[in-house]
């Protein structure tokens, strides 16, 4: 006979167990995803080219100026997290948390290319600096502003969805994060559809 006394306790089922260590992924994962959403906000709210008033339509400079503006508006853009709130009923809590790791991540993606339009057209300025220094554009400059112009609008070109998914994803790969659940190009894009 044993001198301690022994309490029945009823374990939580591994199931739900799984699913709250799951859920505690699912949020790591969003606060990854939100992080990287503001340190690209942060990146592209501190551009600063300013173009000389002969310069300003220069197409660098507009894709720049849109490029701060999307970011804008993309930051404006209200939370859309529909549904009841969990209570504490693990499935709900699963539930929530995917449709903020999707709304995260659609922002994510949008930012990143935001993000890949505002590093071309940056290149562009940085080009065309080099090309000028303090000069006017004059003929002689005129060849390289055009192969300038041209590698600006083909980087633009490649900014495609699956460059961006790749981009984001490898990154996401090489540094360790855990991606199970990670919305593809595809659901978000249906996504974006529906909420028009």
């Amino acid at each position: 006979m044993s001198l301690v006394p022994s309490f029945t306790t009823n374990p939580e089922p591994p199931s739900l167990t799984c699913i709250a260590s799951v859920n505690e992924a699912r949020a790591m994962r969003i606060a990854e995803i939100l992080s990287d959403f503001r340190h690209l906000q942060h990146y592209i709210a501190n551009i600063r080219a300013n173009p000389s008033a002969e310069d300003y339509y220069e197409e660098g400079y507009c894709v720049l100026r849109q490029c701060a503006v999307d970011a804008q508006a993309l930051l404006a853009q209200p939370f859309d997290c529909q549904g009841p709130e969990p209570d504490g009923d693990c499935e709900q809590e699963k539930a929530q948390l995917q449709r903020i790791m999707l709304d995260a991540s659609i922002r994510r993606f949008k930012i990143q290319q935001i993000y890949l339009k505002a590093s071309a057209a940056l290149r562009w300025v940085n080009s065309r600096n080099a090309i000028l220094g303090t000069n006017r554009p004059q003929s002689i400059h005129t060849p390289a502003l055009q192969q300038i112009n041209s590698t600006m609008r083909a980087e633009l070109a490649s900014v495609t969805p699956a460059r961006v998914e790749l981009a984001l994803r490898s990154q996401d790969s090489v540094q360790g994060k855990w991606l199970a659940e990670d919305p593809t190009w595809s659901t978000m894009e249906e996504t974006i559809r529906t909420s028009r």
